[in-house]
């Protein structure tokens, strides 16, 4: 069987204001059944320590209900910022949509 994917795309700026709303539609994915919450960051211009905290926080929320959240599509500043904190190891990161896609998390 094929999980529940649910793909969130924020954009922008992901801080402390947008990561409380980006937060609210990682729960409200869980709840409509999502087995696994894809946050595409190819519209995400900047985010500072209140949006990787967001994402963490949205991590742990996923792992607690036993279910996956993976990004895709990060670009250089966020990279960088994923770099830096040596938080990258923790998140499950494909380059794009369609690595995703081609993963095998999706089944048969």
């Amino acid at each position: 069987m094929r999980p529940n994917v649910t793909t969130i795309q924020p954009n922008n700026i992901l801080d402390g204001v947008t990561g409380a709303v980006f937060r609210q539609e990682v729960a409200a994915a869980v709840e409509a059944g999502a087995d696994i919450v894809l946050v595409d960051c190819q519209d995400i211009s900047f985010m500072d320590s209140s949006g990787l905290g967001a994402l963490v926080l949205a991590l742990k929320f996923m792992r607690a209900a036993e279910r996956q959240l993976v990004l895709c599509s990060l670009n250089q500043q966020v990279k960088t910022l994923f770099q830096l904190t040596e938080i990258a190891q923790v998140f499950q990161i494909y380059d794009n949509r369609q690595h995703f896609e081609q993963s095998g998390l999706l089944g048969s």
